[in-house]
């Protein structure tokens, strides 16, 4: 048995899942071990993405496991089955993992939803608002850091799936350049905006008692509800968040936030003002 040396994000997903079963079924290692016949090592490695698993031996554990819902193994064993490398794998190397495993998770969702408090999201920013945001990173970028970060961000805007973004006033204002890059982001957002698959809602700072768009995150919707993840930014790095609590406390989260938002119709206008302010 081969062991991988850096597991996908979506790798780590199925072993994470597979473990999530097993603990479920009230059984250790060593017994799920002993149900497929092998060494309870081959077991530790499966489900810390350190080795691959057959779809064979997919369905032999969701059976073992008593795991009954057959469009969840379907599912399983299209994740553990895929061979194709995406696009983004021409980025590594050059850039960090979380980077790779972010456009992994985004090729692979049904939905995207966004909050965002400080910047403009990413899938909807231009190369000029990227640049400015990839050039404020400390420690700074090299030349050739800052161009393969921007290359891999407009390669990630080349989606198709239902996108929402709730973007506050404040990352609308806040000049990450100068007055031409703002101006130039906001038509931006405008025009994305008339896209069938793409809103963009917004919160004014003049909204009362609000206090729930605290944070940026994003909103992965995976091809079933209990394989959703949420993706949250920090210094150190991008934190992938999957498990079922979590996942429902922020997808309330997201709810509230939306509902307390303007609508597309008036966060047009809110935009194209704000524009003319410039």
């Amino acid at each position: 048995m081969v062991k991988r040396r850096e597991p996908t994000a979506r790798q780590m997903r199925l072993a994470t899942e597979l473990r999530r079963l097993r603990e479920a079924a009230g059984l250790n290692s060593r017994q799920a071990a002993a149900l497929l016949g092998v060494a309870p090592a081959q077991i530790t490695h499966i489900e810390s993405a350190l080795a691959g698993v057959s779809e064979q031996r997919v369905r032999r554990l969701a059976s073992h496991y008593a795991c009954t819902d057959e469009e969840f193994i379907d599912v399983l064993v299209a994740m553990a089955t895929e061979r194709v490398n995406g696009w983004w794998e021409e980025y590594r190397g050059f850039l960090p993992t979380s980077f790779l495993d972010l456009s992994e998770l985004e090729h692979h969702a049904r939905f995207l939803r966004h909050v965002a408090i400080l910047y403009v999201p990413g899938l909807l920013q231009t190369e000029d608002y990227s640049r400015a945001v990839f050039s404020s990173r400390l420690p700074e970028l090299t030349a050739e850091e800052l161009e393969v970060r921007i290359q891999h961000r407009k390669a990630r805007q080349e989606f198709a799936i239902p996108y929402e973004a709730v973007i506050h006033e404040a990352a609308l204002r806040i000049r990450v350049s100068d007055r031409a890059t703002s101006r130039a982001q906001l038509a931006r957002l405008l025009e994305l905006s008339e896209a069938d698959h793409i809103t963009v809602r917004v919160i004014p700072f003049d909204l009362d008692c609000f206090a729930r768009a605290s944070s940026t995150m994003t909103y992965v919707g995976g091809p079933l509800a209990k394989l959703d993840t949420v993706v949250r930014d920090a210094l150190h790095g991008s934190a992938f968040i999957d498990s079922e609590a979590q996942l429902n406390t922020y997808r309330t989260s997201f709810h509230k936030v939306e509902s307390a938002s303007l609508d597309p119709g008036q966060s047009r206008e809110f935009i194209h003002n704000l524009a003319k302010e410039l």
